[in-house]
């Protein structure tokens, strides 16, 4: 699977997000918008949810939703990765 193809699958699951890319450009894109989802970039400062809060949300949209069995496991994969980063998660 593609980075732009991966990038199709994350805009599926929150259609109200552009997020325009160049193929060169797609898995920057993507690692972007998790990385904003994961901090809760896209709601007012009061509202927003914890990393881990996001992080669960995001796991079950995308294992709830009807994407290929390989489109969930990489997404999820990048989410893991950016999760661990953000909130220092320990390595599996």
């Amino acid at each position: 699977m593609t980075d732009l193809e991966l990038l199709e699958a994350y805009r599926s699951l929150w259609s109200n997000r552009s997020l325009p890319a160049a193929a060169e450009e797609a898995r920057a894109v993507l690692i972007e918008a998790i990385q904003r989802d994961l901090k809760d970039e896209m709601t007012h400062p009061r509202l927003r949810k914890s990393p881990y809060e996001k992080f669960a949300l995001a796991l079950k949209r995308i294992s709830d939703s009807s994407l290929s069995t390989e489109a969930k496991y990489l997404l999820i994969r990048i989410y893991v990765t950016e999760a661990e980063k953000l909130i220092k998660l320990p390595h599996a």
